[in-house]
């Protein structure tokens, strides 16, 4: 395996593996990206590195694009899923 893609288990997939994996254009990525859906870590020279929560997120957005939504509302649900595991979070600690 070349060293632009990660080993299994690893937390540092590039852009092409993560595009593969959920049968995505890299484009699309970048675009998913500029819109603030996802945001990989950067490496020092400016490589994208996706983790398994950004893999995550990018087939939360694959199955919400399934679902009809655009990628306004998809955004919207994105933080509305966030801000309910957060509320969930603080209501299982009392």
């Amino acid at each position: 395996m070349s060293k632009a893609h990660a080993l299994p288990g690893e937390d540092n997939y590039s852009i092409s593996y993560a595009a593969g994996t959920v049968g995505l254009s890299v484009q699309s990525l970048r675009l998913y990206e500029s819109r603030g859906l996802v945001v990989p870590r950067r490496t020092n020279g400016g490589t994208r590195k996706y983790s398994r929560v950004d893999l995550a997120r990018i087939g939360r957005i694959v199955e919400l694009l399934g679902e009809g939504l655009n990628l306004a509302g998809i955004e919207r649900v994105l933080i509305l899923e966030e801000e309910n595991r957060l509320l969930r979070a603080r209501l299982s600690k009392r």
